[in-house]
């Protein structure tokens, strides 16, 4: 049995900011943003909290697989900026869904946590544990980013996008590859709480998001293309047999660079880095969900998901939609 998506949904913040708004705050301009990285503005929640985005994309997701919440066996939350520490995103999701009959498991694998979740979702279905599962991204990276640090700042936008999978004989994910370099973590880095107890005086500061640009680029062009190579190597497929090619939405020129790699069409290579920016794990889920949407994807079709990021994580998938 393989996992198979039937319904996907996302969920933007209300607020929408410019490259030219950022311009006003900071010393930076749309010119040098989108430039460097394709991104002209980003959505920042200013209500939104991380669960409610996530409820709001699961639910778009269950209307359109026509599926209610409490047939769902399982939910997956892929996140690194939930509200709590305890109850989980993945809780919370299932608590606001009414999905009782649902286990409940938060992910947390950075830009690669929806492909994490993903892979995870196909294990459980492939062992024959659960037939209808829910798998979200989430993030609200806006609360965890320096504002003063044009270097981070203007990379950053919160947001949600769902999947709901059903177990299927044929179709749906056919293979996965993952994989992690806890060696090269710092190029990635956001610091959680000190340790401060009562033999210990540690002052809490907010820590921020802290990014060796040059270094995580380096890893993504040669790490994805090398990914996307496996999956497909193994199952026999060539790169033109593949209708679209969908990946974390971090730079616009890493997507070119795996596109020239891979030797295919720009157009097999969707963006929305340009009106969403890096939405973390949510990056894949909200670009899959504007595709189907826009009637983009069709039964059959050969996709590719790939995520990248913090870890250094890395993973790629090939699926039969």
């Amino acid at each position: 049995m393989n996992a198979r998506i039937c319904g996907t949904g996302s969920i933007l913040p209300k607020k929408t900011v410019t490259n030219f708004d950022l311009a006003e705050r900071m010393e930076t301009s749309d010119e040098w943003i989108s430039s460097r990285t394709g991104i002209r503005e980003r959505h920042i929640a200013t209500t939104e909290t991380t669960a409610e985005m996530a409820v709001s994309a699961a639910r778009k997701a269950l209307e359109e697989a026509k599926m209610q919440p409490e047939e769902l066996e399982m939910i997956l939350v892929a996140t690194v900026t939930a509200d709590h520490i305890a109850p989980s995103a993945a809780c919370e999701v299932q608590a606001a869904l009414g999905a009782v009959n649902a286990v409940a498991i938060e992910l947390n694998a950075a830009c690669s946590g929806f492909v994490f979740a993903l892979n995870t979702a196909q294990a459980y279905v492939r062992a024959g544990i659960y037939k209808k599962l829910l798998v979200v991204g989430v993030e609200t990276l806006s609360k965890v980013v320096d504002w003063t640090d044009r270097s981070t700042c203007i990379l950053f936008g919160d947001g949600a996008g769902a999947a709901v999978l059903e177990a299927v004989e044929e179709d749906g994910i056919q293979d996965f590859v993952q994989h992690a370099d806890g060696g090269k973590g710092s190029a990635l880095l956001c610091d959680a709480r000190p340790l401060k107890n009562l033999f210990v005086d540690n002052p809490f500061g907010q820590e921020f998001v802290k990014m060796d640009g040059q270094e995580v680029f380096k890893f993504a062009v040669k790490r994805v293309a090398e990914s996307i190579d496996t999956v497909l190597d193994r199952n026999h497929i060539l790169p033109s047999q593949v209708s679209l090619y969908i990946l974390h939405q971090a730079n616009a020129r890493i997507i070119q660079t795996v596109a020239k790699h891979l030797g295919e069409d720009m157009d097999k290579f969707p963006m929305n880095i340009d009106h969403c920016a890096n939405t973390s794990g949510a990056s894949v889920p909200i670009l899959l969900d504007e595709l189907n949407r826009a009637g983009r994807i069709k039964r059959g079709d050969k996709i590719v998901l790939s995520g990248f990021g913090g870890g250094l994580t890395w993973g790629s998938i090939y699926m039969i939609w």
